[in-house]
């Protein structure tokens, strides 16, 4: 249950425990899913006015805790999200209020509690009016490395788990809750403000942004733990961020080519499940549910000006697999795919941003392209830690080739590394449809 219900977990904020579809309780249910859907803008919301990390995180986490021990008996309130938040609001203050008695006091990230005595911001901040975003901006302070900027913000902004934040940067569970903690305390000690950078910083914290919007976006459609297939909101969210920082730069060339292939991605979204919740890959999927309007306007931003000169690397990796996306959102149908031009982005790739993941997606499209053993083949030495995917293919391709001995340890090993349960019930059902003969 997220939350401090049995103790904050190391990295704070809402817990890594599993997700409720199979809660006992409805309440149990609706508490959850306000701390995965809503715990980022809370968090927000709460720092805007406060300007105290740690304050505001114990206090959600307390009236978290409340909700989960009250609601049951009580009823889930019409606004759970609304009664969260104040009763944050309400811990915090009497936590600011025992610190001044006992004559404590404690470094703000901003000068001011009110949020009416908000710092004036100068251009182009006054043009962020985005509290999230303020969080985002927060959290990819130049003082804090790379990566951890990275992982704190997809925590502790859109409550990615740390499980799946430590999927998506290939390290075990316990470094990158270190890492997360690490992070937190330097936020904490630095000061570092709850404001937007002035316009001469401005394009190097949002190109940290766009990475950080690509890996929420990549956590919403290949959620490493938890029941869901897909967690769509996740996703919309990453989209949201994306939007809304390109609005600031137009023409910047790698948001343009992030937006153009999240809109790509993110319009599947209705095809990408059943009607019982079950996972459904591209092969198939109902194209007429796929969002065409979303198809047709990245379709034009990769037809944009900021696109149609050279372009930065990281701008680069984006756009190819933007175009690896068009490809299938093109296709009339799975067999019009052109999977010689899926193989030759896949290539140009791989070149400008090798990857395991992008190794493994290729080895896919040359299956596709060249057969079951070519596949088999472009799959040798792919190695993702922790990772059921590589199995999986594995897995597939061998069933394929008429090796099911050796498909059926491939299915076992997948199935033995998965944590998502739809995936998991998905790899049963291959694994189950070949034992059927």
């Amino acid at each position: 249950m997220p939350g401090r219900i049995d103790g904050r977990p190391a990295d704070g904020g809402p817990t890594d425990a599993d997700h409720p579809a199979d809660a006992a309780h409805p309440a149990d249910a609706a508490v959850a899913r306000v701390v995965r859907e809503e715990w980022g803008r809370l968090v927000a919301l709460l720092l805007a006015r406060f300007r105290r990390l740690d304050l505001v995180e114990d206090a959600l986490g307390d009236a978290v805790e409340a909700a989960a021990r009250t609601w049951p008996h009580d009823g889930v309130p019409d606004n759970p999200a609304g009664w969260l938040h104040r009763a944050a609001q309400r811990r915090v203050l009497d936590r600011l209020r025992s610190e001044t008695m006992a004559g404590r006091r404690h470094q703000l990230l901003a000068t001011d509690l009110d949020r009416s005595h908000r710092p004036t911001m100068a251009d182009p901040g006054d043009l962020v009016e985005d509290d999230l975003l303020r969080l985002v901006l927060l959290c990819t302070h130049p003082a804090l490395a790379p990566e951890a900027a990275a992982a704190l913000t997809l925590r502790l902004v859109l409550g990615v788990s740390t499980h799946d934040v430590a999927r998506l940067f290939l390290v075990p569970e316990t470094t990158m809750a270190a890492r997360i903690t690490r992070a937190k305390k330097k936020v904490v000690t630095a000061g570092i403000p709850f404001t937007v950078p002035d316009a001469s910083t401005l394009a190097e914290r949002l190109s940290g942004v766009a990475v950080t919007a690509y890996l929420a976006f990549t956590a919403g459609y290949a959620p490493g733990s938890g029941p869901d297939p897909v967690r769509v909101e996740l996703a919309g969210e990453a989209l949201r961020l994306t939007r809304t920082v390109r609005g600031l730069r137009p023409q910047d060339p790698t948001l343009t080519a992030l937006l153009a292939l999240m809109l790509l991605q993110h319009s599947r979204r209705d095809a990408r499940t059943d009607a019982a919740g079950e996972l459904v890959l591209l092969p198939d999927q109902d194209r007429a549910r796929w969002h065409h309007d979303e198809i047709d306007e990245a379709t034009a931003l990769l037809g944009s000006a900021p696109l149609q000169e050279p372009v930065p690397r990281q701008a680069a990796a984006y756009l190819l697999q933007a175009f690896i996306a068009r490809e299938h959102a093109l296709a009339a149908d799975p067999g019009s795919t052109r999977w010689d031009r899926v193989v030759t982005y896949y290539d140009r790739l791989l070149e400008v941003d090798p990857s395991p993941a992008a190794s493994l997606a290729r080895a896919v499209a040359v299956a596709e392209a060249h057969g079951p053993r070519a596949g088999l083949a472009a799959l040798q030495g792919i190695e993702l830690p922790g990772s059921h995917r590589p199995a999986a293919v594995r897995a597939q391709l061998l069933a394929r080739a008429g090796e099911h001995d050796s498909a059926r340890a491939a299915f076992d090993e997948a199935i033995a590394l998965c944590r998502n349960d739809a995936e998991r019930d998905h790899l049963l059902a291959r694994r189950a449809a070949l034992d059927r003969g």
